[in-house]
């Protein structure tokens, strides 16, 4: 699990304190200094099912200065968008953690936090006669209860 923040914001603070919290594992990329290249956002936006202008912070600085609410959100404008993202780190939406099982999620509030927790990743064999099996592993909290 990897997730993205900028130190500064309250947002990326509260979900860090959460991941420590319930123990998870994870890297932490500060992307303002280890800036994402076009390709990461890319692979990035797939993961989250997100078009690039989904997660742009148009009320930036920079977003006004490039005049982004005008520009088109449609498939062909997405490599101009994926740009600007590359280019002005700072209109990225955060924060964004990235799941062990391939998704991932813009983590701002705690529920979605904790979504990308639950989490599992696949594991992928294949039998004997080459058919593919997915399986996961999901483990559950019970209580015990009295009879």
């Amino acid at each position: 699990m990897e997730i993205w923040i900028n130190p500064a914001c309250s947002k990326c603070r509260s979900a860090v304190q959460l991941l420590d919290a319930e123990g998870a594992e994870y890297t932490v990329r500060r992307y303002l200094e280890d800036v994402p290249s076009e390709d990461e956002i890319r692979a990035v936006l797939d993961r989250l099912g997100l078009e690039p202008w989904d997660i742009t912070r148009t009320q930036e600085p920079a977003a006004k200065e490039l005049g982004l609410r005008d520009w088109p959100r449609e498939a062909a404008a997405r490599g101009r968008w994926i740009a600007a993202l590359s280019a002005h780190p700072k209109l990225i939406q955060r924060p964004i953690i990235t799941a062990d099982d391939g998704s991932a999620v813009v983590a701002r509030t705690e529920e979605s936090v904790r979504d990308a927790l639950g989490r599992q990743p696949l594991l992928r064999s294949t039998t004997a006669g080459g058919n593919e099996v997915i399986s996961v592993t999901v483990e559950t909290n019970r209580i015990p209860t009295r009879t």
